[in-house]
């Protein structure tokens, strides 16, 4: 085996890839600080307890653990850095007020989420910390949507779900409490058969409200039969109203889907949950929700919620540049041209700019449109090569 191989789902990211991602980020993080949101910096590896506390299961399957050489504890490498941040907010900043902070960075998985998934996600995301209210949800809702319009994406499609009703449904029957993992399991497979085994002993009005949830998916709609098909229960019906007023919040704007039985992020997550799907990719895009009660291990129990996305997939379905239409611009410091390049750049043109000194002759042969001076040595213009 050639020593140079890299293990599977691991690759290099190469120039016109790496250029995507970093504009990306750049533009994501920009439009989070004009939200008022603070940009922190959790370490890639923690002790396994405080890496793995708030997380569930998943998380943990899919942590890298490995020896720390120096104390001889078990350390993790990062597979998510929501909890991170929340360990930040609750044990290290401690404010009392709202708290909005972001984050981007490299994140490392035992196994790929998908087939063509990489086991190295570049996660950028946002959280909001201290306000219990549906306007933080919905906000980051906002922020979520507004960072793919950034990266051009048109098509969207926002699915959204709420843990409130299941645990509503669980509530009244402690055999169905139980057996929650089993459940949220079938429910996510939408194992229909399965889940009428399992509730055979259930409470009658339960079993009836769990086989139910499979069936309660599709456009807003499905919230009214599910106010008829559903118990009367202040927990149902409070779900219910958030996912509407969530749902009301983007209808126009982007096609709404709902899906009472999508439980992904079910072991903490404490409310409403949304993911957003676009043109190209099977899985969801990004993906977030509330989780009021990841801070209670570091100490502090605080209001939170927040989203997530991989910058590497989302760069991934971007279309590349086409070069033989960019613009050849050539080198220098003048304000004009300086202004000139920035504004096309807006604009969505490509500028390609000559390296000092050099005439970029393979440029030429890549752009048929250049940068040059008019005759006045003035002003900047764009002039046709063909």
């Amino acid at each position: 085996m050639p020593n140079w191989l890299l293990p599977e789902h691991i690759a290099d990211v190469l120039p016109s890839e790496a250029r995507k991602i970093e504009e990306l980020r750049r533009l994501m993080l920009d439009n989070f600080r004009r939200y008022g949101y603070e940009l922190v910096m959790p370490p890639l590896l923690e002790y396994v307890e405080s890496l793995m506390t708030g997380a569930g299961q998943d998380t943990d399957l899919r942590t890298f653990k490995l020896v720390d050489q120096i104390s001889g504890r078990m350390l993790g490498l990062r597979a998510d850095m929501t909890t991170q941040v929340a360990r930040i907010d609750a044990h290290l900043l401690n404010r009392a007020t709202v708290t909005r902070l972001c984050y981007a960075g490299p994140v490392l998985h035992t196994r790929p989420s998908g087939l063509h998934a990489t086991r190295e996600p570049l996660q950028i995301g946002a959280e909001i910390y201290g306000h219990a209210g549906l306007e933080a949800d919905a906000e980051i809702q906002e922020l979520a949507l507004a960072s793919l319009e950034l990266a051009g994406f048109t098509e969207v499609r926002l699915d959204l779900a709420h843990v409130g009703v299941l645990r509503a449904i669980l509530e009244p029957d402690a055999a169905a409490q139980r057996d929650h993992d089993a459940i949220v399991a079938l429910l996510r497979a939408k194992d229909v058969p399965g889940l009428r085994e399992l509730t055979a002993s259930y409470e009658p009005t339960t079993r009836a409200a769990l086989l139910e949830l499979p069936n309660l998916y599709g456009d807003v709609d499905v919230l009214t039969t599910a106010k008829h098909k559903l118990p009367d229960s202040p927990g149902i019906a409070k779900a219910l109203a958030e996912l509407a007023a969530l749902a009301a919040s983007a209808l126009g704007r982007v096609d709404v889907a709902i899906d009472l039985a999508d439980l992904r992020g079910y072991q903490y997550e404490s409310g409403a949950m949304f993911a957003l799907y676009v043109p190209g990719l099977p899985n969801a895009v990004a993906r977030g929700g509330r989780y009021d009660h990841v801070g209670e291990a570091f100490g502090r129990a605080r209001p939170a919620t927040g989203f997530s996305l991989d910058l590497r997939e989302l760069a991934r379905l971007l279309p590349t540049a086409d070069r033989s239409h960019a613009i050849r611009a050539p080198w220098g410091n003048a304000p004009e041209l300086k202004e000139t390049i920035a504004a096309l750049r807006k604009s969505g043109e490509v500028v390609i700019q000559s390296l000092p000194g050099h005439d970029n002759e393979q440029d030429e042969f890549e752009c048929d449109r250049a940068l040059v001076l008019d005759d006045s040595g003035s002003n900047w213009i764009l002039k046709n090569l063909g």
